[in-house]
């Protein structure tokens, strides 16, 4: 009888090493500092297109002509309106909540409203769900931001892009071309990175069929931990500190 023991597991934390899936969105060369948007450095793509540009391209595989740009802008700014309980909620919410919880709950409570399709049915709706959430969160935490503060809820604008209606919603008033300028970039150059960890809690949730306000809120909350997206927040912090 043998006495050799078994091989020893191997454990591979933080999936190190493991190939979990494959993806042509987007690409992060760390040790060359390179991004890579559906093929394009993200060096041709920062100050150079707009965040609907990029969301464009990282959705569709390329850049849209004027016409796609037209609608998607259109879709954008027509989604924006928070149902009127959502926004109670956010009046209502503890300041000193964080905004991550906050967006977190604000994107499960828009759930609620959006309902009827169930498993595979739900893929036909969320290309325009895609485009609501897209519209509603900068509004969220705009909105939050004025909240905690005590100020009053700027009303919605149809005639603002994304970057420039953030702003506009955060400061009360339109900002001026090299501040939108500025957030647009941010916004692009945050858009996507590749399969970290919000991403794929957001890839092994959806996988299941649920929902896309399950898979999105799944997200968030990963991307809240200081391992994660939260290490920027403990670095405003640390500055205002």
């Amino acid at each position: 009888m043998s006495t050799t023991p078994p091989p020893a597991k191997i454990v591979a934390k933080g999936l190190e090493g493991v190939v979990a899936t494959g993806t042509a969105i987007s690409d992060v060369l760390g040790l060359e500092g390179k991004l890579i948007y559906r093929g394009y450095d993200i060096d041709e793509l920062a100050g150079k297109v707009t965040f609907e540009e990029a969301a464009y391209l990282l959705w569709e595989g390329e850049l849209p002509k004027a016409k796609q740009l037209a609608e998607l802008k259109s879709s954008l700014a027509t989604q924006r309106d928070l149902p009127k309980e959502v926004v109670d909620y956010i009046l209502g919410a503890p300041k000193d909540a964080g905004p991550m919880d906050i967006l977190r709950t604000c994107v499960s409570m828009l759930g609620l409203y959006d309902y009827g399709a169930v498993g595979a049915e739900q893929v036909l709706l969320n290309r325009q769900r895609q485009i609501s959430l897209t519209a509603k969160i900068g509004v969220i935490a705009a909105y939050f931001h004025r909240a905690r503060r005590g100020q009053s809820l700027p009303p919605i604008r149809r005639d603002l892009g994304e970057a420039a209606h953030f702003l506009y919603l955060l400061n009360g008033k339109e900002a001026g071309p090299e501040a939108v300028a500025t957030l647009d970039m941010a916004f692009v150059l945050h858009a996507d990175h590749g399969m970290n960890a919000s991403t794929f809690a957001a890839r092994v949730c959806a996988s299941t069929l649920t929902d896309i306000y399950s898979a999105i809120s799944s997200a968030i909350g990963t991307l809240k931990g200081p391992l994660h997206g939260g290490a920027n927040e403990g670095v405003i912090h640390m500055l205002q500190q």
